[in-house]
C-alpha cells in the first residue's frame, strides 16, 4: 500500500500533522506532492535503483519527499542532521547520491559541501536557497501531480553509525516490484503485531531521518492512519501530545522512558494517556525498573522488538510476555536466534553468552564494503548486529551489551550496560555513560560519565555516592573507579550513545582497543 491508495477514498484526511505548529497534510495533498517530487526527479535523469540523499530536521516537507523518491523507484538515504560536513561528504559520495536535497536549517554546510559532491547533478533547498542550490519549492511546484508512467517502489538505504569508524550504508536485498503491490515488512509487522489500520493515530517524537521513526511512519500513513510528528522530543510535549491527538500508536527509545519518568508527579498526572492501544520501545537495552514503572503509568500497552536496520532478524514480546521474562528483550518472530561463542560454535545451553546472531532473517549488504559485509556473517551464513547475549529456558532472549563496548579489566569481561541501568535510576543522574579508560596495571579500569539532574552541583562527594549506590546492586569490578561530570553527553536525538566519542577522547595517546 502507499498514501495515493488512500487519496482516493479519504482524501482530506490528515497523513501528517505537525505537532508543534499543527500544520497538517492531507492525504489528497500527500500524494499530490510525492507524484511532483517524482515527476521532478524523472525529468531529471534519475531512474529506479538511482540514489537520493537528503539531510534536513523533522518538518512538513520530509515524509513527502520520502514517499517522492519511493513513487520513483529511486534509493533514498536520509542523513542525520546533526552530522559534521566531512561525513555528510562521505556518506553523499559513498552513496553515489545523483540529487541531494536540504534545508537552510544546513545552508552553512551545504555552502562547505558544493565542491565536494562532484556526482549529485541536482541541488535542492527547502526554505530558503543559497548559491550552487536551487529553490525545492519551486523545483517541485513545476511538475504536474500525474503520477510516471511505471511506477516501481523505491526503498531506503540508512546509514548506521555503529560503533567504529564511517558510516556504514546498508543496502538491503530488494527485488523492485509495482508501487501499487509492494508492501514493506514493517508495513506487515505494525498490521498484524500491532493492530494498526485506518482508524489509528501514531505519535513520532524522534528525528525522521533514523530508520525506525522513517519507515514506522511511512508504513503507518501506508495503513491510511495519521502520524503526528514532533519537530523534537520533550516529555510534557510528549503526554500532551497524546492527550490533545487522542494517539493510540508510538514509538520511543528508552531514554525517553527515563525523561518522562523524572518529571515531576504533577506533571506525570496532568495528562490523560488512556487512548494509548501500543508503546512500542527498541534501539536501545531499557533497565528493569524503568519498564516495570512505565507498565505500571501506561498499562500492558508496552511492546518491545530487538532489531536493526539491517533488517536480518526480528525478536518482539508484550508486556505480559516481559512480566513473566524481566529483561527480556524477547522471542524471535522471522528467524532463529544463535548465541555463537569465542570458538564459533553455539553455547552449551541456556544462560550461556556469546554474540547473538541471526538465522532466516532478510539479507543486506554494507554498501560498497565487503569487509564490513564479511565480518558480520557467520561460516554459517547467519548475521550479527555485534551484540552479545544469552537465551533463557524459554528461548527469550537478553542482551547483555554490544561487543565493542566490553571494557576488559585485569583479563575480566565487564559490560558497561549492567552500571548504566543501576545508575541511571539515581535520583540526582540526568544520564550517565559508563566506558573503559586507560590503567597503566590492568589495562582499562571503569569510568563513569555523568550528567546531573537539574539542581544538582558535581562535586567529589556526589561521584562517591553514585560509586558507593552503583556497589549495592553490583559486583565492585562491575561499578565505576571514578566519575567524571558533563554538562551533556554526547546522545543522539535517537536516544543512541554516542560511546565511540567518549572513548576517543580517554584514550586519545593510548593504544585503545577501539579504532
Amino acid at each position: 500500500m502507499y498514501p495515493g491508495a488512500h487519496a482516493a477514498t479519504h482524501p482530506d484526511k490528515a497523513a501528517m500533522i505537525m505537532a508543534d505548529t499543527g500544520e497538517v497534510t492531507t492525504f489528497a495533498q500527500l500524494d499530490d506532492e510525492a507524484n511532483r517530487i517524482a515527476q521532478l526527479f524523472h525529468a531529471a535523469g534519475l531512474r529506479p535503483g538511482d540514489h537520493v540523499a537528503f539531510c534536513m530536521e523533522n518538518n512538513q516537507r520530509f515524509l513527502p519527499l520520502a514517499w517522492g523518491c519511493h513513487y520513483a523507484g529511486l534509493i533514498y538515504t536520509a542523513m542525520s542532521s546533526r552530522l559534521t560536513t566531512e561525513e555528510m561528504e562521505y556518506i553523499i559520495n559513498n552513496c553515489g547520491a545523483k540529487a541531494f536535497v536540504t534545508s537552510s536549517y544546513k545552508r552553512e554546510q551545504a555552502a562547505e559541501l558544493l565542491d565536494k559532491m562532484p556526482n549529485v547533478a541536482m541541488r535542492l533547498m527547502l526554505d530558503g536557497v543559497i548559491e550552487g542550490f536551487e529553490s525545492y519549492e519551486d523545483a517541485v511546484a513545476a511538475f504536474p501531480a500525474e503520477p510516471i508512467d511505471g511506477r516501481v517502489a523505491g526503498f531506503d538505504m540508512l546509514y548506521s553509525s555503529g560503533t567504529t569508524g564511517m558510516p556504514k550504508g546498508i543496502l538491503p536485498s530488494t527485488e523492485p516490484g509495482p508501487l501499487e503491490e509492494t508492501s514493506t515488512g514493517v508495513y506487515g509487522l505494525l498490521g498484524l503485531l500491532f493492530g494498526m489500520d485506518t482508524e489509528k493515530v501514531y505519535l513520532s517524537p524522534a528525528p525522521l531521518y533514523h530508520a525506525a521513526p522513517l519507515r514506522f511512519c511511512m508504513a503507518t500513513q501506508a495503513h491510511g492512519s495519521t502520524v503526528i510528528v514532533m519537530e523534537r522530543f520533550d516529555p510534557e510535549a510528549y503526554l500532551a501530545a497524546i492527550e490533545t491527538h487522542k494517539v493510540t500508536h508510538s514509538q520511543v527509545v528508552p531514554t525517553m522512558f527515563v525523561r518522562m519518568l523524572k518529571l515531576d508527579e504533577a506533571a506525570r498526572k496532568a495528562y490523560d494517556v488512556s487512548s494509548l492501544e501500543t508503546i512500542i520501545h527498541a534501539a536501545a537495552p531499557c533497565p528493569i525498573a524503568v519498564k516495570e514503572q512505565m507498565i505500571d503509568w501506561f498499562g500492558p500497552v508496552i511492546h518491545e522488538y530487538y532489531a536493526g536496520t539491517e533488517g536480518n532478524g526480528f525478536v518482539y514480546c508484550n508486556s505480559e510476555m516481559w512480566l513473566g521474562h524481566k529483561g527480556t528483550v524477547g522471542m524471535p518472530i522471522n528467524c532463529t536466534v544463535h548465541i555463537v561463542g569465542e570458538d564459533g560454535e553455539d553455547v552449551a545451553g541456556p544462560g550461556d553468552e556469546g554474540t547473538v546472531y541471526f538465522e532466516g532473517g532478510s539479507t543486506f549488504e554494507y554498501h560498497g564494503d565487503e569487509a564490513k559485509t564479511k565480518d558480520s556473517r557467520h561460516p554459517k551464513g547467519w548475521s550479527t548486529l555485534g551484540d552479545v547475549g544469552k537465551l533463557d529456558e524459554d528461548g527469550f532472549l537478553y542482551l547483555t551489551d554490544r561487543k565493542a563496548y566490553m571494557i576488559i579489566s585485569g583479563g575480566v569481561n565487564i559490560y558497561p550496560q549492567e552500571a548504566e541501568n543501576i545508575l541511571t535510576m539515581h535520583p540526582k543522574v540526568f544520564d550517565v555513560a559508563v566506558i573503559g579508560v586507560p590503567n597503566a596495571d590492568f589495562g582499562e579500569e571503569v569510568k563513569a560519565v555523568v550528567q546531573l539532574a537539574d539542581g544538582v552541583d558535581p562535586s567529589d562527594g556526589v561521584g562517591r555516592e553514585l560509586i558507593d549506590f552503583c556497589k549495592e546492586h553490583l559486583a565492585d569490578v562491575k561499578c565505576p573507579r571514578s566519575v567524571d561530570f558533563r554538562n551533556e553527553l554526547p546522545r543522539h536525538p535517537t536516544g543512541k550513545l554516542y560511546k565511540r566519542l567518549l572513548k576517543d577522547e580517554y584514550w586519545a595517546g593510548h593504544d585503545s582497543r577501539i579504532i
